[in-house]
């Protein structure tokens, strides 16, 4: 099993996982476990110990095993972003996905806000992962800034739509020299096993485990088809060709 080096820490598993949406702490802690997830995204809100609210996310991460990725949800510009950056750092979070959108309805990310943060948040010493348009111009720039990876949405954030954006994904894949993460819009794992199958690094999802009536279920299936993805390109499957090949000899029938 081939593994996925993003900044100093390697990963086996190369499927992400949210933790916004579940309905508990226990659900979140079980469908964790059926993902078998090293790498999970957190909000700042949610990502803090002792909760006088009770909502202690960090106690369902098993954090021996999994790396928290504090995330800037709910900032809407660059400034908003690394100031929360800079908290969780102090907090030690050293991990950041970057999100900016101050669209509310399509929660698209702003491109040049994003590349601003990128570049501050990656001085501070963080391992930076921006959540981008499916943009190759913004993804090269967002890796000449310092960023550990990219993050090209698949289509808006929760649609659950699947790969809209497959064209400009294969072309930050070509032209990448750091891992690509495709993150957003991935809503059954279908979609998740074309990402992999286009030549993405790794998936990340929440909506479509979270929201599922059956998270837990729905983890392990995103496990399994990431994985099954993954075996099918290292089994190097058979080009496509415009016209019929038999799978017999035809010349037994003359």
């Amino acid at each position: 099993m081939r593994q996925l080096k993003i900044g100093n820490r390697s990963f086996t598993n190369r499927f992400f996982l949210g933790t916004g949406k579940f309905a508990s702490s226990e659900q979140t802690r079980a469908a964790l476990a059926a993902s078998e997830t090293e790498l999970v995204t957190v909000a700042l809100t949610r990502a803090r110990e002792n909760d006088p609210a009770g909502d202690d996310i960090l106690k369902a991460i098993d954090r021996d095993r999994i790396e928290v990725m504090l995330n800037t949800s709910g900032a809407r510009n660059a400034d908003e972003a690394v100031r929360i950056a800079r908290i969780g750092r102090a907090a030690g979070f050293n991990w950041l996905k970057i999100e900016i959108h101050p669209d509310a309805r399509y929660l698209l990310p702003d491109p040049v806000e994003t590349l601003a943060a990128v570049r501050e948040c990656a001085k501070l010493g963080m391992t930076v992962l921006p959540y981008i348009n499916a943009d190759p111009v913004l993804a090269r720039r967002c890796e000449d800034a310092g960023a550990a990876a990219v993050m090209p949405l698949g289509s808006p954030i929760g649609s659950n739509r699947g790969i809209r954006t497959r064209d400009m994904i294969e072309i930050i894949v070509e032209q990448s020299h750091v891992p690509v993460v495709v993150d957003a819009g991935i809503g059954l794992p279908s979609h998740a096993a074309e990402a992999i199958e286009l030549g993405a690094d790794a998936v990340l999802a929440n909506t479509a485990v979270a929201a599922a009536d059956d998270p837990v279920k729905m983890a392990e299936a995103f496990k399994l088809a990431v994985r099954a993805a993954e075996l099918a390109l290292e089994a190097t499957p058979p080009r496509a060709t415009s016209s019929a090949n038999a799978t017999s000899p035809m010349d037994i029938f003359q």
